[in-house]
């Protein structure tokens, strides 16, 4: 995409606003965007440049019907690799595709309904640490659920003590020194100097080391669990070998990382806009409510729930925890009018994307009806919870999954409330709450 077909913003005005972005870069990208249109270029000094987009169309381009002119770019396939290593999050071409078809199988829904019994139980158990008439943070409490129903419902990994706990350290941290790397590209020697780059990568390899124990562990037992990682280590590629070691843990990683962090970010914001919507929130009760009955299998509740899940979906368009997606074009390509050179940066604002009145009605507002299954074929082209195309997230029905069983089990039981006003959000690698502030107060 030629530079001077597109306005420019310049490194300088970029870099007066450093500190701002550090923070958070969605009030530097919502205002180039009106001022520039849904494309704009960014120098980011050094001679680099990367293009951001709010077009759907040029979204959907890159990200489906075209997929197989763009990879993700090397903020995902080396410098986020560094920590989560070379899985399906962060790896192209043939390798990723072989990795996908020997994953993708765990996650169909079949699969799931062997193991929506252990993720009820986790998210029950974990539910007992609610403070009821109390007002607490949600999103610590969302987040522990999340990984550990992670750990069991995957992994069947029942630890007691302090190894998944310092596996979601490791993640968070690692994340938060990510984070300073992509926004200050311009300091990435002195993160180099100061040590914070090692520190990082001394975690990472820590975090390997506790998940090639819980291999190792599986591998010296006779017994069967019918989870993630016995399918994971009997599946064979094509020429009938296993994945190495090192290929299990980097997959196992990611499914931690990835599949923890976005959905206790979505569970965390559906609760807070259900706490402000009381009427929204009676709704869901009304429904959630006929699970209590016996004849109800755990399966037939997610069918019984189309409002519940509307309610999810119409929060991960607010607050997509996948704000951001990034591309690298690896040949020439054309969008429209628009010439797309081999190694253009391309950074997608699903953010913008899901908030732009030229695709929504009234997009600020939290309004689930706009989700039901009758305006699905209206609104597709231009929401990507979970990405679009091939690479669309495998874990996307685990999530689902998840998220309707935790919301349901929570407003059967409680009434939430807030007595706050505006959501705040902290965009890192993915979206967070700032202040998830409710109350619970027993039906």
């Amino acid at each position: 995409m030629k530079a001077h077909k597109i306005p420019k913003v310049s490194f300088f005005t970029m870099l007066r606003s450093a500190k701002d972005i550090l923070k958070d870069p969605l009030p530097f990208h919502h205002t180039n965007f009106e001022k520039h249109g849904s494309i704009f270029e960014v120098s980011l000094g050094f001679g680099k440049s990367a293009i951001f987009t709010r077009d759907a169309g040029f979204a959907k381009h890159m990200l489906q019907t075209q997929h197989k002119r763009y990879h993700k770019s090397p903020l995902q396939s080396e410098e986020l690799a560094r920590y989560v290593g070379n899985g399906l999050l962060t790896s192209n071409g043939e390798y990723w595709l072989k990795q996908r078809r020997l994953i993708q199988p765990a996650f169909y829904k079949k699969q799931l309904d062997v193991i929506a019994k252990t993720i009820t139980k986790a998210i029950h158990d974990e539910l007992l640490a609610i403070k009821i008439n109390e007002t607490q943070d949600i999103h610590p409490l969302m987040s522990d659920l999340a990984f550990k129903v992670v750990a069991k419902s995957l992994f069947s990994y029942t630890d007691t003590g302090d190894t998944i706990a310092r596996l979601q350290y490791i993640t968070e941290t690692a994340q938060k020194s990510l984070i300073k790397e992509i926004r200050q590209p311009y300091k990435r020697w002195w993160f180099y100097l100061n040590g914070q780059v090692k520190a990082s990568q001394l975690l990472s390899s820590e975090s390997r080391e506790i998940l090639q124990k819980i291999i190792d562990d599986r591998r010296n037992t006779d017994k069967k669990y019918d989870d993630l990682l016995d399918m994971l280590l009997e599946s064979t590629y094509e020429d009938g070998s296993h994945m190495s070691d090192e290929q299990l843990i980097d997959e196992i990683l990611i499914l931690f990382v990835a599949g923890h962090e976005t959905t206790s970010n979505a569970l965390s914001f559906t609760l807070q806009l259900l706490a402000m919507n009381p009427e929204v929130q009676q709704k869901v009760y009304q429904e959630v409510s006929m699970w209590k009955s016996d004849k109800v299998s755990i399966m037939e509740q997610f069918a019984i729930s189309p409002y519940t899940i509307q309610c999810i979906e119409e929060a991960m368009r607010l607050y997509p925890p996948a704000y951001f997606s990034d591309r690298i074009a690896i040949e020439n390509d054309s969008y429209k009018d628009m010439s797309v050179a081999k190694g253009t940066s391309i950074l997608i604002s699903f953010f913008e994307i899901h908030r732009s009145s030229e695709f929504w009605k009234d997009p600020e507002n939290f309004d689930p009806d706009r989700m039901h299954s009758s305006h699905k074929k209206e609104y597709s082209d231009w929401y990507f919870p979970f990405g679009a195309g091939p690479r669309m997230c495998v874990g996307s029905n685990f999530a689902m999954y998840e998220m309707i069983l935790t919301i349901g089990a929570l407003v059967q039981n409680y009434t939430i409330t807030t007595d706050v006003k505006t959501i705040e959000i902290q965009p890192m690698i993915t979206l967070k709450p700032g202040n998830a502030l409710l109350k619970f107060t027993s039906r």
